[in-house]
């Protein structure tokens, strides 16, 4: 597997040293709606492009959750972070648990929002045609959009995060990440992990539910904790960016007032959501 500098924005001086991973929509700029009200005292954000998407659309690969993981890993070094957090969206959230699977000393705190679990997703024949088609159809990626963000969303900013996708991806690598993040299963890689885990979930997405999380998440994760945002669908950066920000940031600094380095071993199980 042939290193790859991944495209990142770095925000923030803090000490604690945070890598974000987008969905499969969308690159970087997914988080742009939570930037400006980051914590950049506390922490140092880096901010990345997978390969196919953004800066990094042209990228060669074979656009998987573990090449993903090397790359996230590999940046990492490059910035000279030993140790550091993550938070991945989606798709993001199955190549952050492919990080902390591949390298579990590294990981400080996991988060992921609406995260595809480490088992992988199985969709129904429809769905999957759905989504496989949905590469090369509009119409079907707004069909997506709209049915995870529970149909009640503006039609102006369907079509907004439609054109976005279609901007940002490329279609090839658009198409080989969805077999990537709905067959890869490796949960068994994770299972037991003593890392502290967060999942935040959107109540108005029924595709990666907080019923999904207490089935998949909740069960990998000993100190796995599970928080639904009431007024969220799929995308919570877009929706609810300021309920985000402090739940995720809440989260992560809570590590450092523990132990400082966030190496907490004990703890119990969290449902923010029950």
């Amino acid at each position: 597997m042939t290193p790859f500098l991944l495209p990142h924005t770095l925000l923030g001086e803090g000490p604690h040293k945070v890598i974000a991973v987008h969905g499969w929509f969308a690159d970087r700029s997914a988080y742009e709606p939570v930037l400006a009200d980051l914590d950049t005292a506390a922490f140092q954000y880096a901010v990345v492009d997978l390969r196919g998407y953004g800066e990094a659309k042209d990228a060669v690969g074979a656009y998987t959750t573990s090449e993903g993981a090397a790359d996230v890993l590999d940046l990492a070094d490059r910035l000279g972070w030993e140790r550091f957090s993550l938070v991945g969206h989606s798709m993001g959230g199955s190549v952050a648990q492919r990080v902390l699977a591949t390298a579990p000393h590294r990981v400080r705190r996991l988060v992921g929002v609406s995260p595809v679990p480490a088992s992988g997703l199985q969709l129904p024949p429809d769905q999957w045609e759905l989504f496989a088609s949905a590469a090369h159809e509009p119409e079907n990626r707004r069909a997506i959009i709209d049915f995870t963000t529970g149909g009640v969303r503006p039609r102006a900013w369907l079509d907004r995060m439609v054109r976005r996708s279609l901007a940002v991806s490329d279609v090839k690598a658009f198409r080989a990440w969805l077999d990537s993040w709905t067959g890869d299963d490796f949960h068994t890689e994770v299972d037991g992990s003593p890392v502290a885990a967060l999942a935040v979930t959107g109540a108005l997405d029924p595709a990666l539910s907080a019923d999904l999380m207490r089935g998949t998440w909740l069960r990998s994760y000993p100190q796995g904790e599970l928080t639904e945002l009431p007024g969220a669908g799929h995308y919570a950066m877009d929706e609810v960016p300021l309920e985000l920000i402090r739940t995720v940031e809440d989260f992560l600094r809570a590590g450092d007032d523990v132990g400082g380095d966030g190496d907490e071993a004990s703890g119990g199980r969290g449902d923010g959501a029950a």
